[in-house]
């Protein structure tokens, strides 16, 4: 049985096609984005309805926060990135979800914003698999 204020949440059908679970956290379900252009990983707050970060509780924006903040670090001692980028845009699927992308300079589309940068490219199912296991084991 779920907790109530996660009674009636549905994952985009979007976001699940384009990405893969990787673990639940205490807020947010983590999910590893199917395009090995950029190590992309994004939390998705199981709340009903929640478009924007500012129509949570007190209590969930926290949470939020410091689960970004967890998987931020993880991504970069994983990858050695230089810089990551942390967004929650929303503007094609509303359902409030938040992006947390390794970049490196000289990466596809440096230095401008990953979306809308040429065409996604999935990774082999096999490797989609081991680099979600190496986050888990990093979280």
């Amino acid at each position: 049985m779920l907790p109530d204020a996660k009674q009636g949440f549905e994952l985009n059908p979007r976001l699940e096609a384009e990405s893969l679970h990787v673990t639940w956290l205490g807020l947010c379900e983590l999910r590893l984005c199917d395009d090995r252009r950029w190590p992309w990983l994004m939390l998705i707050p199981q709340r009903p309805g929640a478009e924007e970060i500012h129509e949570l509780t007190p209590l969930d924006q926290a949470m939020v926060s410091f689960e970004t903040n967890l998987v931020a670090q993880a991504l970069k001692d994983m990858t050695g990135c230089t810089k990551i980028n942390t967004a929650a845009l929303g503007n094609v699927v509303r359902q409030l979800h938040i992006h947390v992308v390794a970049r490196n300079e000289g990466d596809p589309g440096w230095p401008g914003p990953i979306w809308g940068h040429g065409v996604r490219e999935p990774y082999r199912r096999e490797d989609l698999h081991q680099l979600a296991e190496t986050i888990r084991g990093k979280l």
